[in-house]
């Protein structure tokens, strides 16, 4: 189960106003853990950035100067998404700026059946609780000492952890899932090559295993002399 945690950072609170994405990242998941790719880039958003929003995210005009336009990255973005569910906090927000993006270049808006809102899945879990970022990271045991601000990909990073726990939690054997790379290959069996490799024991192995046979195995069936036709019956 291939799933994306993404998030942005943007100049405003409104799209339609003219405000704009600065950031945008997205994390892989397979099977709820983190694969180690990501996806992340600071973005020109052909505007200035409000002093109200630097003091949340801690972006100025200056560090995003000479950073590509969201059109630049559109197609690499999407294709990084691919057909995977997307996780997010307060989702629609995220969404709806993407889609506004994604309208000025010509782009298809985001399927919302792919959404994930985790907000909303901790507001059903934890009713009339904090449940911000900062906060749930403090409930759930994630450990957030590093987030100093907004930071796209930090917060994707945080919200890959939080969203395992909302859905139940690390079970016993995931950490060796963790280390390993998933490889996505094609279910049409066509296109599947399988070599087999064989390996023929040597005599010293085959005189091992038939000492360890015949003192531990009394009268093993393979080793009984076939039976006779008329025995069968």
């Amino acid at each position: 189960m291939r799933q994306i945690v993404l998030d942005t950072e943007t100049t405003g609170l409104d799209p339609l106003n003219g405000d704009r994405v600065i950031e945008v990242a997205a994390v892989e998941l397979f099977n709820l853990l983190p694969t180690g790719e990501a996806f992340h880039t600071l973005l020109d958003p052909e505007r200035d950035i409000p002093a109200d929003a630097s003091r949340i995210h801690g972006f100025t005009n200056g560090d995003v100067a000479g950073k590509p336009k969201f059109a630049e990255i559109a197609d690499r973005f999407l294709a990084f998404l691919g057909d995977a569910d997307i996780i997010a906090h307060n989702a629609p927000f995220d969404f709806g700026f993407l889609d506004a993006e994604l309208f000025r270049c010509k782009r298809p808006a985001l399927d919302r059946t792919r959404m994930i809102d985790s907000l909303a899945m901790a507001k059903s879990r934890y009713p009339g609780m904090p449940n911000n970022l900062d906060a749930l990271c403090r409930r759930l045991g994630v450990d957030n000492s590093m987030r100093g601000s907004h930071n796209a990909i930090l917060d994707c990073q945080l919200l890959a952890q939080v969203y395992l726990e909302l859905m139940g939690g690390k079970q016993p054997g995931l950490e060796l899932a963790a280390k390993a790379k998933p490889r996505l290959v094609s279910l049409e069996v066509e296109a599947v090559a399988r070599d087999a490799l064989l390996i023929t024991p040597g005599a010293e192995m085959l005189a091992a295993h038939e000492v360890f046979v015949k003192a531990k195995i009394k009268e093993a069936i393979w080793l009984k002399p076939p039976l006779a036709p008329e025995d069968q019956s």
